[in-house]
């Protein structure tokens, strides 16, 4: 089985939720300076989702990729969104992400695991991204955070219809991986507890960074390393606050969490360390961590997560840290700290 490490390129990637306007409406010019800037500045693995804005961050991401060479970079996308041509005049339903793509296209949304839906998802995704084949391919959103308490049959439809298709895809060497991404543990723990089909990675979002990695530690990461199987950490900013913005968890950041990330910005300041490279690089620590994907809206945004993956960071931070009880003993910590 090929791992996520041999096929990604690099330790850090571009994840295109806010293309598709997250949070706010993205003019189509900022957002193609930022694409520019990521490719121009060395990025070369792109994740994306039809999810995001109906389709919108794919078309957007398609058209910087439509002048560069199909073997430069990496891509991904993932399957459980169908999107159809006919306009959505309902409110959608996003489960806890609410109205997070309110400024997207108005495109209606399908949201489906079949084998017939995965299909028709990627082939939705290679008509908007303008390629004519994927590398990876994340089942989305197949959790309690969309589903509620149907969230064990919705990951049971994809169980026998996208695990079994994209596992096929990949044995017919279509696609080289596939795995979940999703903003819970328990759907991939379920998953790697599988004889078949068997995922080569997954893509865990706001699940392992600075605020937030307790919970994947006690089981997720164990099983993950026992099989072999990669991670891409997904929301290493935690929707933001980590990274200067106000967003936890796609909301408004709650008072006991501005508390906490107050906390370790104090220690941060007196190591002379930017929350971004502490965020980039512990969540790049565990040794499942195969990359990170930071999103941006923002050109100068890319040369900041860049300098943020090779700031120098005293091992004295991360002891100031552990002895504040900020981060977990079982956290592996940058440089062995």
């Amino acid at each position: 089985m090929t791992t996520l490490a041999e096929i990604l390129p690099d330790r850090i990637g571009f994840g295109t939720a806010p293309m598709g306007n997250m949070f706010r409406a993205v003019p189509d010019e900022e957002a193609t300076a930022t694409l520019d800037a990521a490719w121009d500045q060395g990025i070369r693995y792109y994740d994306t989702a039809p999810l995001y804005g109906a389709g919108l961050a794919e078309i957007r991401l398609g058209e910087l990729l439509s002048s560069k060479p199909r073997d430069e970079y990496v891509l991904s996308t993932k399957v459980g969104r169908v999107i159809l041509d006919e306009v959505d005049t309902g409110s959608g339903d996003l489960g806890e992400k609410g109205d997070l793509f309110a400024a997207g296209r108005p495109n209606k949304i399908l949201h489906e695991w079949t084998a017939d839906a995965t299909e028709r998802s990627i082939e939705g995704s290679l008509k908007r991204l303008g390629v004519d084949r994927l590398d990876i391919v994340w089942v989305h959103d197949v959790a309690q955070d969309f589903h509620g308490d149907q969230w064990l049959s919705k990951l049971e439809e994809a169980r026998t219809g996208a695990f079994r298709v994209l596992a096929r895809l990949r044995s017919e060497g279509v696609i080289k991986a596939w795995g979940l991404g999703v903003n819970r543990t328990e759907p991939i723990e379920l998953t790697l507890a599988l004889d078949e089909p068997k995922p080569d990675g997954f893509l865990l979002a706001g699940r392992y960074t600075l605020l937030d990695h307790e919970h994947a530690l006690q089981r997720l990461l164990p099983m993950a390393q026992e099989r072999g199987v990669g991670m891409v950490v997904g929301g290493p900013y935690s929707s933001g606050i980590l990274a200067g913005g106000a967003h936890f968890e796609y909301q408004a950041a709650p008072p006991e969490i501005i508390e906490r990330v107050k906390r370790i910005k104090e220690i941060a300041d007196r190591s002379d360390v930017s929350l971004k490279a502490a965020a980039v690089q512990f969540s790049l620590a565990h040794p499942v961590s195969a990359a990170v994907i930071p999103g941006a809206t923002r050109p100068d945004r890319i040369a900041e997560d860049l300098a943020a993956l090779h700031e120098q960071i005293p091992a004295g931070f991360w002891h100031d840290l552990r002895a504040a009880d900020l981060v977990s003993p079982q956290a592996p910590l940058p440089g062995g700290a």
